[in-house]
């Protein structure tokens, strides 16, 4: 793919005999491209988006649902409907020589944390259909079998080539986005170095049909000194997705089967399975692109950092993605942000994109380990140890905290300014179960919450600038949550504070929102 402005025509070419352009161009309509074409069409930004392949996807891959992504999905107005049509994990179990050592309830660890202290698995295939439903819904559809091929940035906005079906359209758009996975045109296209590495343990996932202790409703964890396995369900009763390890006497087999693995993993696991749905062998990477965004062009999901399956992250960050990147496309495009507010999409999302991979490689390399220190983590440190940490109510929520994106925060961004007691700009705003203060979220906009009375000054702004405002009581369970007595928290489309104020400095307050030239709806 080219980058200079020569290589592309600026003609009206299309399948429709006229250039279509649009505000922004999302290619890649996988779960990241999709949340980011939802979030741009409820804020009614002019958005197309396109996909090579010809429909949903048909497997399941991802599963896991993480809490944040909920809270997101909340934001929304469907977070309910997905749950509705995936699982909630109650218990995980963890087995050794086909017996039963450790089980612990996790259906509400996170309790007081999030409206949605869980973790809900919900195979892609199904996610994806739902997310298309609610783009439908909200008057976009995904143009299915269409390519890109080319773009060049222009500084004022992009040209982009598409193909589809062998014909060829040029559009332009103000905006590009890619997220279209690893192996991302458009982050081959700004020539982005995507450096990282891969393991060289082979590993297999399957969806089946099978009977046993572990091909059960809740997350099986079945341990050995030399491998392991993982057993959770997918759809409804007796349907489970299995992980596991390719023995080495397998590994440079080109064309592995199910049939190939059937009795190591049955053997681990302790289960007979009857109906093999899907199987597929792959290796996992790591790696991290050079950058996020360039001008006028952007990446986001797997484009931009794949890793590990270690906690079920993969693709709640590639949400997390679209998310950041959404509100602030759309503030710029209408005039309700400058510049400076895009600017802070990169280096909020690539700074986290950093540390998860390196956590979860530790995290996977421990746990893969061939030698003696894996042996030790399979067979002692994870199904004794584990359990018993796990029992107590401080551990239960850091680790609620950390597997459910809750304490992903942008302390470091140029947009976050503030500290007060235990909440510092670019946390996301903590939690109140007993009010629910995240149910004001849902206007994807600006807002100031006020732990108290608000001042006059204050309360004159905000009428002022248009921000809403909400203020609550100081009591015990805000105290709890971290919240200061008569301290302003602006808060982000996103659900993050962005300023903390603890006199309910107007003029401050005026300050920021005019240095990103932020303006509410």
């Amino acid at each position: 793919m080219e980058n200079s402005a020569s290589d592309l025509p600026r003609a009206d070419v299309g399948w429709s005999n006229q250039k279509m352009s649009c505000d922004v161009l999302i290619v890649g309509a996988g779960p990241t491209g999709l949340v980011l074409a939802i979030w741009l069409a409820r804020l009614g930004v002019s958005i197309r988006i396109v996909e090579k392949n010809d429909g949903p996807g048909q497997t399941s891959r991802a599963m896991a649902v993480q809490a944040r992504t909920l809270e997101y999905y909340r934001q929304l107005g469907f977070a309910d409907e997905v749950i509705d049509a995936g699982i909630v994990m109650s218990h995980i179990r963890m087995w050794e020589a086909r017996h039963e050592i450790a089980s612990f309830d996790i259906h509400d660890f996170g309790e007081g944390l999030s409206p949605f202290p869980f973790v809900l698995t919900l195979p892609q295939d199904d996610h994806e259909k739902l997310l298309g439903k609610k783009l439908s819904e909200a008057g976009v559809t995904v143009e299915w079998r269409t390519e890109l091929t080319e773009f060049v940035d222009h500084g004022d906005g992009v040209t982009v080539n598409l193909t589809k079906d062998g014909t060829q359209e040029t559009l332009e758009v103000k905006y590009l986005c890619g997220c279209d996975g690893a192996h991302s045109r458009v982050r081959q296209g700004l020539k982005l170095e995507f450096s990282g590495g891969t393991y060289k343990q082979s590993f297999f996932v399957a969806d089946v049909e099978a009977t046993g202790n572990a091909a059960n409703q809740d997350l099986n964890m079945c341990l050995q000194a030399k491998t392991f396995g993982l057993s959770f369900p997918i759809r409804s009763s007796g349907h489970n997705r299995l992980i596991g390890v390719v023995p080495d006497s397998l590994d440079d087999h080109d064309t592995l089967t199910f049939e190939d693995v059937r009795a190591s993993i049955e053997d681990v696991l302790g289960i007979q399975v009857t109906k093999v749905d899907w199987f597929s062998s792959y290796r996992v990477h790591h790696r991290v692109a050079e950058k996020f965004a360039a001008g006028r062009v952007f990446i986001a999901g797997d484009a931009g950092h794949i890793h590990s399956p270690a906690g079920g992250q993969g693709m709640n960050t590639g949400i997390g993605d679209a998310v950041n990147l959404g509100w602030k496309v759309a503030a710029v495009l209408q005039g309700r942000g400058n510049e400076a507010l895009l600017s802070t999409y990169e280096p909020e999302r690539i700074a986290f994109a950093r540390a998860l991979v390196a956590t979860t490689d530790r995290a996977f390399r421990a746990i893969i380990d061939p030698g003696f220190g894996g042996e030790m983590m399979r067979t002692l440190l994870i199904p004794h140890l584990g359990p018993f940490a796990l029992g107590f109510s401080g551990v239960r929520k850091a680790a609620f905290k950390l597997i459910s994106q809750v304490r992903v925060n942008y302390h470091e961004s140029a947009l976050s300014r503030g500290e007060l007691g235990d909440i510092q700009a670019g946390d996301r705003l903590p939690f109140i179960k007993e009010i629910d203060n995240f149910g004001g979220l849902s206007t994807l906009d600006w807002q100031v919450h006020v732990c108290g009375v608000a001042s006059q000054p204050l309360m004159d702004l905000c009428r002022s600038r248009r921000l809403p405002r909400r203020d609550f009581a100081n009591n015990d369970e805000a105290r709890a949550a971290g919240f200061t007595d008569r301290a302003a928290y602006l808060v982000r489309p996103d659900g993050y504070a962005a300023f903390i104020s603890a006199t309910q400095s107007a003029p401050d307050l005026a300050q920021f929102l005019d240095e990103f030239g932020i303006v509410a709806k």
